[in-house]
């Protein structure tokens, strides 16, 4: 029996985060419901796989809602938007769907109560990023952003003493540490969020790839180049010694990078079967056995809209447990109006006779890893 020479180590958690699971089940559940075109405002998530797939099914991705027929079906990416957005989709007579990470609306909340409150805020995040750009919206004229320590440095703010931070959600833990660490020297009466607002999903990902980094010297990091969560993570590996490569998919894996032992990992908007055909790869290119480890299972889950639920409810379209709750409170809210006759209840759905099963694209679960 031949040993395998090196290991493939296999980082979890990884993929997929509860957010991601939720906007995209919401893509996929509202073109059920409510049929193609569905419209979806900027790429759902940070994946091509992803968008491609759901384009596939019958999804318009658009940066601009004059490309959307009025009355059509809109969607708010995961990522969030402004309030100039939602504006304007309800002026257009849209029908809006909020895929916004609840994470996401956490922070524009925060940025609503601080700039009542008269607080001026600086948003600690990428200045292009659409989140920062969906956050800012919140409350342009009290709102500043930076990126680094030095952009602290040079703040020049109207009164010092009434000062919050927020910041983006997937940015590098450290960072966000080394920033705000200067923000609390320069401006000492700070506010500051209750709860970090960085990501348990981002968090978990960082501390999996240190993990990598002292077991390995090559990691792979399965993400797109425009996930911020997934170059955060090639970043974290190469502070702490490893030589990281962001790669989209498997034929962009080099024979050359791969020496010794190699770690793969993947950012919060990669599919696990796009990251097993990495690992699939590597195996091909050396004689590697595979190795995971898991530093904390998650267990989050967030409920899909209400709205959503009630019509896939009154269209037969099947859900998930724990969102049951949720689509008989917008059952019961006035105004909420049930798209189309309902069908006969699929298996197990707990009224009338029992139906051929649910083929797997009907079925809306929020993941875990």
């Amino acid at each position: 029996m031949t040993i395998a020479a090196h290991t493939l180590y296999l980082a979890a958690p990884r993929g997929f985060c509860a957010g991601v699971d939720r906007a995209i089940d919401i893509v996929d559940m509202a073109l059920q419901v409510y049929g193609a075109p569905i419209y979806v405002r900027h790429e759902i998530v940070h994946n091509r796989h992803v968008v491609d797939a759901l384009r596939a099914k019958g999804a318009i991705f658009t940066d601009d809602l004059a490309d959307v027929p009025r009355g059509a079906v809109v969607i708010f990416s995961a990522h969030g938007v402004s309030p100039g957005v939602r504006a304007e989709a309800a002026a257009r007579g849209l029908k809006a769907l909020d895929a916004t990470c609840p994470l996401v609306t956490k922070v524009h909340l925060e940025a609503l109560r601080y700039a009542r409150d008269g607080f001026t805020i600086v948003l600690i995040g990428h200045r292009n990023h659409v989140e920062v750009q969906g956050t800012m919206g919140e409350a342009p004229d009290s709102t500043v952003v930076v990126e680094t320590a030095a952009d602290v440095e040079a703040l020049t703010l109207e009164d010092p003493s009434r000062v919050a931070y927020i910041s983006q959600t997937t940015l590098s833990v450290d960072d966000v540490r080394a920033i705000v660490e200067a923000l609390k020297r320069k401006f000492p009466a700070i506010r500051e969020p209750a709860k970090a607002d960085i990501c348990y999903a981002t968090q978990n990902r960082q501390d999996a790839v240190k993990e990598l980094s002292r077991r390995c010297k090559v990691i792979l990091v399965v993400g797109a180049p425009t996930s911020s969560n997934a170059n955060r993570l090639v970043e974290v590996a190469a502070q702490h010694g490893a030589r990281a490569y962001l790669i989209e998919a498997a034929e962009d894996i080099r024979r050359e990078w791969i020496v010794g032992d190699v770690g793969i990992t993947a950012g919060a908007s990669t599919p696990e079967d796009v990251v097993q055909a990495c690992v699939a790869r590597v195996r091909a290119l050396g004689n590697y056995r595979v190795e995971e480890f898991r530093l904390v299972e998650e267990r989050v889950m967030f409920p899909l809209p209400g709205e959503l639920l009630a019509g896939a409810k009154a269209k037969g379209v099947a859900f998930a447990a724990g969102n049951e709750r949720a689509a008989a409170r917008a059952s019961a809210e006035p105004g909420v109006r049930q798209p189309g006759a309902a069908r006969a209840p699929r298996a197990g759905s707990g009224a009338g006779p029992a139906q051929p099963a649910a083929e797997p694209a009907a079925e809306f679960r929020i993941r875990h890893h």
